[in-house]
């Protein structure tokens, strides 16, 4: 682990679909340790039990930090899932079946320290605006592919929340009408199609197979490039999906780039060639924006609840200006 600063360390946590991503923060939004990955194994589990996951997990990890003399000061958590800011509620989640779970106090009480608590794509948003491929961007839209589909539409460094918290819910658009059942309700969204799930169930469907393997949307996309035709099928149909969803938001807020991150985000060629292909031919009036790798990875969620947490430190003392 790196030594920390003088004004010590946030610990920045990043609660996906699958997974729990932790880091500790310098002020400066570097990680301090390695980005640590706690599974959540959230399928048939009661939503109750998984926020009891999250909060031991948060409070082990606090302690073991302190026990290796770091001053920690603050928690910043980035969620999945329909999140209210201001009031620190996760309002709705389809992988964990949260409804207005206030999971800012929860943390709180549980570790002892401030909380803030972000939505998962929006913090990985701002971390991209200040460490990666959109630092000096004004307008750009980022797009982690991963469990499901999200976006968060940055302006000027900063994410547009919307008037309820819900603005960027690209993985929700419907490009499908009548399609798979979304774990929103409606049919045939993007997160059907696109999403590392979705991609694996849509191949063991075409294929005839019960379950076991492909284990993940990785060996799908490997199967495709090693000329299963099932496998390159299912890829096209998922890009097919994310392009027609891309259009749309292109024609909305008219950004300079869009930023493609989450675990199908490192697919390469396989996926960018395509995706800039197909959007080029997509859109007519509109100005084509560059179409990017994210550069953070993995580490987006939790370096940016690390900056939240920060930025939220430096507004309680009068210096810096929150993020949100």
């Amino acid at each position: 682990m790196s030594r920390p600063s003088g004004e010590g360390a946030v610990l920045g946590l990043d609660i996906g679909g699958t997974a729990i991503k932790s880091a500790l923060v310098a002020p400066d939004g570097r990680a301090l340790s390695a980005v640590a990955h706690h599974p959540v194994q959230a399928a048939g589990r009661a939503p109750e039990a998984i926020v009891g996951t999250v909060l031991d997990r948060a409070a082990d990890l606090v302690d073991a930090a302190v026990a290796q003399g770091v001053a920690v000061r603050a928690l910043g958590v980035a969620a999945c899932g329909v999140i209210d800011e201001s009031a620190g509620v996760a309002v709705f989640s389809a992988s964990f079946g949260w409804r207005d779970v206030p999971l800012r106090r929860l943390l709180a009480e549980r570790t002892g320290l401030p909380v803030v608590l972000g939505h998962d794509v929006r913090a990985g948003g701002v971390a991209e605006a200040r460490l990666g491929a959109g630092r000096g961007r004004e307008v750009f839209l980022f797009v982690p592919v991963g469990t499901g589909v999200g976006a968060a539409v940055m302006l000027g460094g900063r994410p547009f929340t919307g008037g309820h918290w819900r603005a960027g819910e690209l993985g929700h658009v419907v490009v499908r009408p009548g399609g798979d059942r979304c774990g929103c309700g409606q049919r045939g969204c993007v997160s059907t199609l696109a999403g590392g799930p979705a991609v694996v169930k849509r191949y063991r469907r075409l294929a005839g197979l019960d379950g076991g393997a492909p284990a993940d949307a990785a060996t799908v996309v490997r199967l495709a490039t090693e000329g299963d035709r099932i496998a390159a099928k299912v890829w096209a149909e998922a890009v097919e999906a994310l392009t027609d969803a891309l259009a749309l938001g292109v024609t909305l807020f008219d950004p300079s780039a869009v930023i493609v991150g989450g675990g199908l985000g490192r697919s390469g060629d396989l996926l960018f060639h395509p995706l800039r292909e197909q959007l080029a031919e997509r859109l007519t009036f509109q100005v084509m924006p560059e179409v990017l790798p994210a550069a953070l990875g993995d580490e987006a969620g939790c370096l940016g609840a690390g900056l939240l947490a920060w930025d939220s430190l430096g507004d309680r003392t009068g210096a810096g200006t929150p993020t949100i």
